[in-house]
């Protein structure tokens, strides 16, 4: 067998497992760290996810996800509120592994951030 032959099948090989990766909206709930910040999300019988901050420096209680996560290509998209200025970013959420998610966003004035949640054990 070729080289390129063993390379096809690597890549081949591979493609169940990312598909194998690709986040549920339930793999969020539970409690996370996000920064300085504990956040309990839990998931109503809509299948909707609430966030709110249940430890930290301040906004204790405050909802998080101002809208709901859609699901685009096995990443999760909605609008989440930084704890610490308040401002509503558009944001991506990529499960990294079932105990990391990255998450990315902008707000409309393109003040970007990143950090993870990670799951609090």
């Amino acid at each position: 067998m070729g080289a390129k032959s063993r390379a096809v099948i690597t890549v081949l090989a591979l493609l169940p497992i990312h598909r194998a990766l690709a986040a549920e909206v339930a793999d969020m709930v539970g409690r996370w760290t996000w920064d300085k910040y504990t956040i309990e999300v839990v998931e109503s019988a809509d299948a909707k996810l609430s966030a709110r901050i249940v430890g930290g420096p301040k906004n204790v209680g405050m909802e998080i996800f101002a809208s709901s996560l859609t699901s685009k290509g096995g990443d999760w998209f909605g609008q989440i509120v930084d704890p610490d200025s308040k401002a509503v970013y558009n944001t991506r959420l990529r499960q990294k592994t079932q105990d990391l998610w990255q998450l990315d966003g902008c707000t409309a004035s393109r003040v970007c951030l990143s950090g993870e949640f990670v799951r609090v054990k």
